[in-house]
């Protein structure tokens, strides 16, 4: 959403600009009419240089009293410098969006952004793993159908607890580093514990999809293509044979015989 206030003065620039134009064209049109009126008379050239002149001078007078209106208005109050920042952000996410590779990216830069913001703690080895794991989870979630749906659904609910949990393990880590011999640290080690726990399950549930897609996509029989091909190259070795025959020159018959 556009900033209001840049919004305000920019229409109340355009309409003292407008205004302005039509009042120096109102001047010259009904300056030129005072002048040619009496000089040749009156007649249809004058009535419309007086028209011209006159609907010139309206529209300025309209210009104005806009310009005065709006002007009357009091202008809408600066913003925030971290809402503007906020806003731009959102239009620049918004652009990207609409590009063919927009949300690959835009996945990719806040998941790069979350690992650098764990980083140093103990929680960045166990989040790695698990971007991995997911990202590996989603290549396959386009076969996961059927009866598998329900294991994506509770994959998708897991990764946002992991991640959750990823990010406390970090806060309650910068938290105990404030103070020696802490007693966060016993809560800390438990949280990590959990998270490897976690991850880990995690790892084991993409394997099991990788193994399902891999049963589910393995037919009883050989592959349709591959049998089409060896048909084909059945016939061209038996092309080839006859052609080879007849290129074969027939030996004449020998007498006696």
């Amino acid at each position: 959403m556009a900033d209001e206030r840049a919004r305000y003065f920019r229409r109340l620039r355009r309409l003292r600009n407008s205004a302005r134009r039509w009042s120096v064209l109102a001047g010259g049109l009904g300056g030129a009419a005072a002048v040619l009126t009496p000089y040749a008379g009156l007649g249809l050239p004058d009535a419309a240089w007086a028209g011209a002149a006159g609907s010139a001078i309206a529209i300025a007078a309209w210009r104005w009293a806009d310009h005065r209106a709006l002007a009357a208005v009091p202008a809408p109050p600066a913003l925030d410098p971290a809402e503007a920042a906020a806003r731009s952000r959102a239009r620049l996410v918004a652009a990207v969006e609409r590009l063919p590779v927009g949300p690959g990216v835009l996945a990719e830069v806040r998941r790069v952004r979350s690992r650098m913001a764990l980083r140093g703690t103990a929680a960045a080895e166990p989040w790695a793993r698990l971007d991995r794991a997911a990202l590996t989870l989603a290549g396959l979630a386009g076969r996961l159908t059927g009866l598998a749906e329900p294991a994506v659904r509770e994959a998708a609910e897991a990764d946002r607890s992991l991640r959750e949990l990823a990010n406390r393990v970090a806060g309650v880590e910068r938290a105990a580093k404030l103070t020696p011999q802490s007693p966060l640290d016993e809560v800390h080690a438990t949280l990590v514990a959990q998270l490897e726990d976690g991850v880990a399950a995690y790892e084991r549930l993409v394997v099991a999809a990788a193994g399902y897609v891999a049963e589910d996509a393995r037919p009883d029989t050989a592959h349709p293509a591959a049998a089409r091909l060896t048909e084909a190259t059945d016939l061209l070795h038996g092309v080839a044979s006859a052609l080879a025959e007849l290129r074969t020159p027939l030996r004449a018959p020998q007498p006696g015989r």
